[in-house]
């Protein structure tokens, strides 16, 4: 108990000392840009008072989506805090997993005009992958992290990355991590090469996801995404900080489930099947040297975590799906309908999954428990997320990255219940 008692106000003295130094993220003055629609002022109050609150000490960008017509944008802070370099309009970021989203779009829209099915084998369309117990592995088992594949025993060279047939050959003699379709365990990184060949072979173009993306849903939309950065767009990135012992303190003192989050990830120090997935590739991740800010990996067409772009282009994407104009309305259809939920064997936590995306209970007090978010968080915080009831799109990015993910990302969080709070205010008024 003595011990308990000491290491509790131990705590308490740290998070007062943060407190009194996070005062000091307001020397730096608060540059905020964009718009609102005037029933969302609270939402710009919102977005304001993460950066006074010391919470986003870095930069970030929101925007939301409300009945097809964009209410909220706005961009603010830093996209270089040491250099004093501003997060201005055009600022891209690179959004970790939230590129799984973009992702899972893309095969849906393969699978929308016909060129691909979620419950093919994937031997259909890559016969050399059913090797070692593999053959029974449908794209849908691929989408849901079920395929048994969240890590790979060969090491993935930068090489590699760099070379699909390479990458290619790897996949086909790995055997499962678990008998496939048994279990769903995160795949964190190789969802992004599994999909890449998967669109490869289906595309009668025999485009990479990077082409086929660019080609098919950025460029004849004018999006500001990329998945394989060109060279001279590498100016805009921000740069990304990874969040200090006080932040992750202050953390989770505002919400204890952030205490569970970190816990349940102490297993990547010892030999589990999350630490096999974050040991390859060794030269990406986000440890105590975060190697997302390689400038040549930004080049890299991973399709994971890789993904570069900013609120506006997140939201952007899926109110263009949304409006039927990616995909049609009965494909939508599909692509929002969970398929799994249970618990990830590799996370340890449970997650609803199906598609590409991820779904999370709404939480709203006068929301039915049928009511979901569909979409992908980030490391660190990044959000996509779209919900077909209220017809809403909201996307955040941010380069402070936070200990906090999902909805225990609390900036975001923050600003997502304002958002709802203002739509919700509103259906009671017309009622």
């Amino acid at each position: 108990m003595g011990l308990a008692r000491t290491a509790f106000l131990g705590l308490g003295l740290a998070f007062l000392f943060y407190q009194l130094a996070s005062r000091f993220y307001t020397i730096l003055p608060i540059h905020i840009g964009g718009q609102v629609e005037k029933q969302f002022e609270l939402v710009e109050a919102t977005f304001r008072k993460n950066f006074q609150d010391g919470w986003e000490r870095d930069g970030a960008s929101f925007v939301v989506y409300h009945k097809g017509k964009k209410v909220v944008d706005l961009w603010g802070g830093y996209a270089d805090t040491a250099s004093l370099r501003k997060w201005k309009e055009d600022t891209i970021s690179v959004v970790f997993s939230s590129t799984k989203a973009v992702a899972a779009l893309c095969v849906a829209l393969l699978v929308d005009r016909g060129q691909l099915k979620y419950d093919d084998l994937v031997t259909k369309h890559w016969p050399e992958f059913g090797k070692h117990g593999k053959e029974n592995v449908t794209v849908q088992w691929v989408m849901s992290h079920m395929a048994g594949l969240a890590y790979v025993d060969e090491a993935i060279s930068e090489e590699d990355a760099l070379d699909h047939k390479r990458l290619a050959r790897i996949f086909e003699e790995q055997k499962p991590n678990w008998p496939p379709g048994t279990a769903t365990g995160y795949h964190a990184l190789t969802y992004g090469w599994l999909v890449d060949q998967l669109i490869r072979r289906a595309d009668p173009q025999k485009r990479g996801i990077g082409q086929f993306f660019r080609e098919n849903i950025a460029q004849p939309n004018n999006i500001d995404f990329h998945i394989g950065l060109p060279k001279e767009q590498q100016y805009r990135v921000a740069r990304m900080t990874l969040p200090s012992i006080m932040d992750t303190i202050s953390e989770m003192m505002t919400d204890i489930r952030v205490v569970k989050f970190v816990a349940s990830m102490v297993k990547i120090l010892s030999d589990t099947p999350l630490s096999r997935v974050n040991k390859n590739p060794s030269w990406l991740n986000h440890g105590g040297v975060n190697t997302y800010n390689n400038p040549d990996y930004h080049r890299m067409e991973q399709a994971a975590a890789l993904g570069i772009g900013n609120a506006r282009s997140l939201a952007q994407i899926f109110q263009l799906m949304l409006d039927g104009k990616i995909i049609k309305k009965e494909t939508l259809s599909q692509f929002s309908k969970l398929f799994i939920n249970q618990t990830d064997v590799v996370m340890g936590l449970t997650i609803a999954k199906g598609q590409g995306l991820f779904f999370e209970p709404l939480r709203r007090k006068h929301a039915e428990k049928t009511d979901l978010l569909c979409g992908h968080l980030g490391y660190g915080g990044q959000n996509v997320n779209f919900d077909l009831k209220n017809n809403l799109v909201l996307a955040y990015v941010n380069n402070g990255l936070k200990t906090g993910m999902g909805d225990l990302c609390r900036t975001y969080i923050r600003l997502r219940d304002a958002v709802y709070d203002v739509i919700e205010q509103e259906s009671h008024s017309t009622n």
